[in-house]
């Protein structure tokens, strides 16, 4: 997919968080050239990035021992998550290996793989400013914002999707959650309740905790 941001730049990003950012598994956000256009200037390229959100990450315990929570779960480990403060002090977000999840850019391109393998991976990913901390601020009032995806070998049946959604620019980076958008967290709709398991760093339901096997 080709995604060029014509005009200025005003909100992308707010709600859904977790907790401390992990050393195990380094992050390394995969760069994807932007445009911001105007009528009289032409097209100016921007060094932008994306990130891959919350859910895909593995939520580990900050001691190097133990898992808070693995990929797509919807349970926490009790035993380090007893509570919410004490659940951000114990636990982190870690990186991600993007081929793995099927995400690859290429200059201006990005492509998303529905499998990997034979394992579905059905990645989603939001748009990071150039310091990669922050999520690109997109101002479309009496703008456009225009990209091409290529459907050519997609095959029948497959679903993708690319929306904005209101979040606040931080990702919700807070105490509880210094992680922020720099690790996809702040994401909400009205499905997140039954979707992620921190919302502003705070432990949610309705999912049940459980104890590592």
């Amino acid at each position: 997919m080709i995604l060029k941001i014509k005009l200025t730049v005003v909100a992308l990003l707010n709600l859904a968080a977790s907790q401390q950012v992990g050393i195990t598994i380094p992050e390394v956000h995969p760069g994807l050239t932007t445009y911001k256009c105007t009528r009289a200037g032409g097209c100016t390229a921007q060094n932008t990035f994306v990130v891959a959100e919350q859910d895909a990450r593995t939520v580990r315990a900050v001691s190097g021992t133990g898992i808070c929570k693995e990929p797509g779960a919807r349970g926490l480990n009790k035993t380090l998550c007893p509570d919410a403060a004490t659940c951000a002090k114990n636990c982190a977000l870690e990186g991600v290996n993007y081929t793995s999840i099927g995400v690859n850019t290429n200059a201006d391109s990005l492509k998303l793989d529905m499998y990997v393998g034979s394992v579905g991976v059905s990645p989603r990913v939001y748009l990071l400013d150039h310091n990669g901390k922050n999520y690109e601020d997109l101002r479309l009032l009496n703008a456009e914002i225009s990209f091409d995806v290529d459907v050519s070998k997609l095959p029948c049946g497959m679903n993708g999707a690319f929306y904005l959604s209101e979040m606040n620019i931080t990702g919700g980076r807070s105490d509880l959650n210094p992680a922020g958008a720099s690790m996809g967290t702040g994401y909400c709709d009205a499905q997140c309740y039954n979707s992620y398991t921190w919302i502003n760093g705070v432990v949610i339901g309705p999912y049940p905790l459980y104890s590592p096997s």
